[in-house]
Order: structure tokens, then sequence, then C-alpha cells
């Protein structure tokens, strides 16, 4: 086995644990489908840790007639070089797949200095349900480019996601230390915001996302440099991320991460 497998492998195990925190595993063979158990984002289903066989088109069909059937979206995610047969039959059945750069920190990356406005959140900040909302408005105007959606529009989600259980969730998690949390907040609003989710020695960096009138500021990269020195700190060997597309990987490669495999994602 190489090193690059190797570390692959390391991942695989990763993403198979990382679920089984908040959702229950339903086993279709060589897929295994999360559903979520109570609020937040839904989950989707991926190859099945260590299972032998491919998988089919009509493997695919039945995971989609339970997601159906269960009313969540109908979503698979994998790694290209890992599961380089599950991408045809995905296509076969009508979903599109996108690709992200799937990226690891180099263990010598030196930490990027601090950033003035950013700063991580505990399961008490006042600020945490802002800050999960904040991506929502961002990865509905993806890209790089600054966009229309600015405090207002940010002020108007916030109070019309009051009392959707995520904010609860997620400082549960917090507490449990399997979730943690960066903002970047300037006038008492969060800007910018990520969190990374530590098991056994590796961390995912996820959802970071800026509001769309406030890019082009390096919050992003700031986010991400934050969640990194927490990681670090925690004891986390191995940091990875999902880049959006390459203009984002090239931002968080000047923070040391690097390309090693292929992120799929298919949707309706």
């Amino acid at each position: 086995m190489t090193t690059r497998t190797s570390g692959l492998e390391l991942l695989e195990r990763y993403y198979d644990s990382v679920p089984r925190a908040s959702a229950r595993a339903e086993d279709f063979g060589p897929l295994t489908l999360f559903v979520r158990e109570g609020a937040g984002w839904p989950f989707y289903a991926r190859p099945t840790l260590d299972h032998p066989g491919p998988v089919s088109a009509a493997d695919v069909d039945r995971v989609r007639a339970r997601q159906r059937q269960l009313g969540i979206p109908e979503a698979f995610e994998w790694v290209g070089e890992v599961s380089p047969g599950l991408r045809a039959a995905v296509e076969a059945t009508g979903l599109s797949v996108h690709e992200h750069p799937l990226m690891v920190l180099s263990a010598d990356a030196p930490d990027a200095p601090p950033h003035p406005l950013v700063r991580m959140l505990g399961a008490d900040d006042p600020l945490l349900h802002a800050a999960l909302v904040v991506p929502h408005l961002a990865f509905s105007s993806p890209g790089t480019a600054v966009g229309a959606a600015g405090p207002s529009e940010l002020t108007a989600e916030i109070r019309a996601r009051v009392g959707d259980g995520r904010a609860e969730q997620v400082a549960q998690r917090i507490r449990d230390g399997i979730t943690a949390m960066a903002a970047a907040v300037e006038d008492g609003l969060p800007l910018c915001s990520g969190m990374h989710q530590p098991v056994s020695g590796v961390t995912e960096i996820v959802g970071v996302g800026t509001l769309p009138s406030a890019r082009r500021r390096g919050l992003g990269e700031a986010v991400t440099a934050e969640l990194v020195r927490d990681a670090r700190a925690r004891g986390a060997s191995t940091v990875f991320l999902s880049a959006g597309d390459e203009d984002v990987a090239r931002i968080y490669a000047r923070l040391g991460f690097v390309r090693v495999a292929t992120a799929l994602i298919a949707e309706a």
C-alpha cells in the first residue's frame, strides 16, 4: 500500500465514523446511508467501509428510493480515487456529480498569524446561532466574488431561523469536543464562520462560508487558519478539507493545504 493510499484510507475511516455521532447508519450492502437524528444539515450515502464489491446503478437506486421515502436529499459523497467505479453507477441513475479538490494540511505548514476579527466560539457564545446562519447565505451565492447579501440580509435570516434547533445541537457537540467553531466578527455580527470536527487525531474543516458582501477581505482564509490552530492545539495530526472549486483551493494552498484526491458529491 502506498503512502498516498494509506492517507486516503485514514480519511475513509474518518468519513465513516464522524456522521455516527449524530446519525443512524442504514446498511445497503456496498452503500451506507446516514440519516441524521434531530436538527441540522441532512447527511448522505457513501461507500460502505471495507466492502469488497462494486456498486451498481441498482444499488444507488435503492438508496435513492429510501431517501425519497425519508424526505431527505438524494445525495451521495465519496472519494473518487478510492471508489473509482461509483461515479458511473451514480450518473447512470440521473444524478449530477460535482468535483471538489480534497486537500490535506502539510505537517510542516506554519501557523498563519491570528486575525483581529477572528475568534473561537464556545458552546454558550451568544453569536453561535448567527454564525451558523452565515454559511446559508454564503453557499446560496457560491464563488469568491463579492455579492449583494450583507448585514441586513443576514439579520433577517438570523431572525427567520431562530428556534430551528441547530444552535442547540452544535452547542452540545462543542461541549462534547466533537465540533469546534470559529467566526470573524465585526460590529456584533459574524461575517464568516466555519467548523472542524475532530475524531481520534483526524479532523475535517467544514462549512467555511463568508457573507457575500464581506468577501475579498481574507476572512475565509483567516477563519480556516484559526481552525487549524485549534485543531493542532487539540492534538490533531491530520487536518483536511474539501475546497469548493479550484479558486478556493488556491486560497487554502496558501495555508499549506495540498491536494491529495478528489471529493465527489452527487445530487439530484
